[in-house]
């Protein structure tokens, strides 16, 4: 089977994975979800991943990462923006401010992806993936 948007199935995935409460989740993968993966890594909203290289596209496993004493999850929200059938582009100086600075936005550029407060150092625009708090 075909997907139309394979980012909102990563996205989604996360989701389903964290209200199960599980620890791993695995995602079929591709470049760009190798960069999501990395974004969300580096900013803290998840505790580990690994490529692995199994199949025809390859596999990404992710260790999503809870709170030690609640037991609720860090990523609070996961939400797509652009959309395959309405894309969404924003200046440098437009880009989408997440709760106050607080969660981030994940943007393509022609840099390649990075959140939105990178983007707005280097001065660069580009198309709104998702944003994550």
């Amino acid at each position: 089977m075909a997907l139309t948007d394979p980012i909102a199935d990563y996205l989604t995935r996360i989701r389903n994975a964290q209200k199960a409460g599980h620890r791993v989740v695995d995602i079929p993968s591709s470049r760009m979800k190798r960069s999501i993966t990395e974004i969300l890594y580096n900013q803290g909203y998840i505790l580990k991943y690994k490529f692995e290289e199994e199949g025809p596209q390859g596999l990404i496993k992710i260790a999503l990462k809870y709170d030690p004493i609640s037991k609720e999850p860090v990523i609070k929200k996961l939400g797509r923006i652009s959309k395959p059938g309405l894309r969404q582009y924003s200046g440098a100086t437009d880009l989408p401010r997440i709760i106050n600075g607080l969660g981030i936005a994940i943007v393509s550029t022609s840099k390649g992806l990075m959140t939105n407060k990178q983007a707005k150092r280097e001065n660069i625009g580009g198309e709104v993936i998702c944003y994550v708090y």
